[in-house]
């Protein structure tokens, strides 16, 4: 659309964004589909700036009249939010940026029945394959953002940053119940380009089943602080709910410890954590974002550098308030929905170590792989669900864990970090949930730590 005809209708700063999302979802239990279902939500929104308060309008029409009226609702909201909230007048950071990021893909498109293919493809091969399960879940998630922006200081974004996931879950019957292990697959772009042909799973659905045939016959861990090694999944997703968040600058704002600890030591040296924009160690990240939601050209944000706290995530608001520089976290997942701040692509950067030396280093211990979900507060206490990984005994794998948790302060636990592998890997179907649900990406290298974790005396 040619946002740009409209820009005489603001009023003092504004923001004009038009947005569809498209979610399209194939589901198949036992081989039977339970589900096959497409759906668009799209509209028109304006936020608008005056003296300290701001005023927002949507419509889920897309048309003049519903432009020209959320433009001047929108300035209306804020002119009498302003008299009656009676805040101090400053002025936004200006910023400028424009450009258009498309990855539509470029192949022909797959019908739905090639979609239910691809998936009934997968469950085939776990069904001829894998006997000794009691069930098996296929889901097939495909979510498209398009979004349009124009601001008032002279922003203009194109963006359609779709991505594509399978969710494979599988489920056995033991003596004491049911043990169920699920694998991930997919990345950023449409399902023409993330999935090309079913065999390439093959081999990670042999080792999930592998894992939880011998989760099935596992134990408890010894309840306590151990010397663990978390892996890229549980490093990530850690990376992101107990320090990610704390980080960001309106949870400081209410009180966050990273308020206290700024140029402060908060983790070992060997940690540098970064909330990457769009690019990571030269690869486009799963949710890049290159102009934010603000109209803010999106930086990568060095939160933690070398065991030093050394930023916060920022919008334009909280740059205002801290007086520092513009990162490009604002971010809204609806058209109805007013952008703040959000991290994207949170990962601890890779160190030197190999992950086989960091395990041979361990005399008794665990090796933690996998997460179901967690929970972190501004304290960046913390408690993560366990429902992969093994013992180490004398440096070798060992039997298999039941389902734990581990839990702790994560400010406390990164310094006890003493490897971290050179490998990288990324988590690319993290939802975060903070006030509205939003694409996010997590992940890092394997790190060596001391972790409280749940289990029996």
């Amino acid at each position: 659309m040619n946002l740009s005809k409209y820009s005489d209708l603001f009023s003092g700063y504004t923001e004009l964004r038009v947005q569809e999302n498209r979610i399209n979802s194939i589901s198949m239990l036992d081989g039977i589909i339970i589900g096959n279902s497409r759906t668009s939500a799209s509209g028109i929104s304006a936020r608008s700036y005056t003296s300290g308060s701001w005023g927002f309008a949507s419509s889920p029409e897309i048309n003049t009249n519903a432009i020209k009226y959320v433009i001047r609702t929108a300035s209306n909201n804020a002119l009498f939010l302003c008299r009656h909230e009676g805040r101090r007048e400053a002025d936004l950071p200006v910023s400028s940026a424009s450009g258009e990021w498309d990855f539509t893909t470029k192949k022909p498109v797959a019908s739905q029945m090639d979609r239910i293919d691809f998936v009934k493809n997968i469950d085939s091969y776990i069904n001829d394959k894998f006997i000794k399960l009691a069930s098996r879940t296929v889901l097939l998630k495909e979510l498209d953002m398009e979004k349009q922006l124009l601001t008032s200081t002279g922003s203009m974004a194109f963006s359609m940053t779709p991505r594509s996931l399978i969710y494979v879950i599988l489920t056995v019957d033991t003596e004491s119940g049911q043990v169920q292990l699920s694998e991930t697959f997919g990345n950023l772009g449409q399902f023409e380009d993330v999935f090309v042909e079913p065999s390439h799973y093959h081999q990670r659905l042999d080792k999930l089943y592998e894992r939880i045939l011998r989760k099935a016959e596992g134990v408890f861990p010894r309840a306590g602080i151990s010397q663990c090694i978390l892996d890229p999944n549980l490093a990530g997703i850690l990376a992101h709910e107990a320090i990610g968040h704390t980080t960001e600058a309106d949870i400081v704002q209410g009180g966050s410890i990273a308020a206290d600890y700024m140029n402060q030591m908060v983790a070992s040296p060997l940690i540098t954590l970064v909330d990457f924009a769009n690019t990571a160690l030269g690869k486009t990240c799963p949710v890049p974002i290159y102009i934010d939601d603000e109209g803010t050209a999106a930086r990568d944000v060095t939160v933690i550098e070398d065991g030093v706290l050394k930023s916060y995530m920022h919008n334009k608001e909280s740059a205002l308030e801290f007086k520092t520089d513009l990162t490009g976290n604002a971010r809204a997942y609806r058209f109805s929905d007013e952008p703040f701040i959000r991290m994207r692509n949170t990962a601890i950067l890779p160190g030197k170590n190999h992950l086989s030396e960091m395990i041979e280093s361990v005399e008794d211990g665990y090796y933690l792989i996998q997460s179901s979900n967690g929970q972190a507060d501004s304290t960046s206490e913390f408690m993560l669900g366990v429902v992969m990984g093994y013992e180490i005994k004398n440096g070798k794998l060992g039997r298999a864990l039941k389902d734990t948790t581990i839990s702790g302060v994560a400010f406390d636990m990164l310094k006890t970090v003493t490897a971290v592998s050179n490998d990288m890997s990324w988590n690319c179907a993290g939802m975060c949930g903070k006030k509205q649900p939003i694409p996010v990406a997590m992940g890092g290298p394997a790190i060596k730590c001391m972790i409280n974790i749940g289990g029996s005396k």
